[in-house]
């Protein structure tokens, strides 16, 4: 039994309860697909619990984007990277600076876990944006219906199970192709051995399909459960708007889940 969080994205008041969440259902193990921080406040706590409460993690946009340089970000995005960089630059008490730093820099772009599910062998990848291109590439659920080229490629490199986060927007594609939200599976998807799918976990921090909770999910046996929690969203959009280099756009949204 494991839980797979994503896209936090500096939302402390969203992870805390998602963690607790967790807790409470007596999961021990928890998997990351990135974007820790960017956009929002509280980049620092983020990524120490993080640090301390998840077993892998893998890359996002965002974590690359402090690293680094922020690419093809739009202006919000990109004053968000170099204020949540100097945050972490600034920090008091190198160990802590270090300890993010090194855990920053030594995400993969890719993760894989054998396991056996209820009987069921499963094969699970685990990246941030999409099977083809781990870090920065979108699969859209509209994707299914007008780029379908963009979808067989990406099942073109899925051997079982890939678990994804990225756009914000939880749910299941499958090879035929076709796309299912979670209410549409009444909010759980089994894992069998003749079908491959690509999972989307939703976003912690941001959620972005009209529903303003904090999604992740977790499996057991076999099946993959999607969890939504209501979370102290106006919390995160004081600490936000009290912050100048933030944009005010990355709070306003967390009221409506978009």
């Amino acid at each position: 039994m494991f839980a797979i969080i994503s896209d936090i994205h500096s939302n402390l008041e969203a992870l805390t309860t998602v963690l607790a969440d967790i807790e409470t259902r007596g999961i021990k193990t928890i998997y990351c697909l990135g974007d820790i921080i960017g956009y929002g406040p509280d980049p620092k706590d983020c990524l120490d619990l993080v640090i301390a409460k998840t077993q892998a993690c893998v890359m996002g946009n965002h974590d690359y984007a402090i690293l680094y340089e922020p690419t093809n970000f739009n202006l919000g995005a990109e004053r968000a990277s170099f204020w949540t960089r100097n945050q972490l630059e600034t920090e008091q008490g190198s160990e802590k600076r270090h300890n993010r730093w090194n855990y920053l820099g030594s995400q993969q772009m890719r993760w894989t876990l054998s396991a056996e599910l209820n009987g069921t062998k499963a094969i699970l990848d685990f990246v941030h944006a999409s099977p083809r291109r781990p870090i920065n590439e979108y699969i859209f659920p509209d994707d299914v219906y007008t780029t379908l080229a963009k979808i067989t490629a990406q099942f073109d490199r899925v051997r079982h199970i890939c678990f994804i986060g990225h756009t914000h927007l939880p749910g299941v594609f499958l090879d035929d192709p076709d796309f299912y939200a979670p209410d549409e599976l009444d909010y759980v998807y089994p894992i069998v051995p003749e079908e491959r799918a690509i999972i989307n976990v939703g976003s912690v921090g941001q959620p972005r399909d009209r529903d303003n909770r904090a999604s992740y999910v977790y499996v057991e046996k076999n099946n993959v459960h999607f969890v939504r929690l209501a979370y102290d969203y106006k919390t995160t959009q004081s600490k936000i708007y009290a912050v100048e280099e933030l944009d005010n756009f990355e709070a306003d949204r967390l009221s409506e889940g978009q």
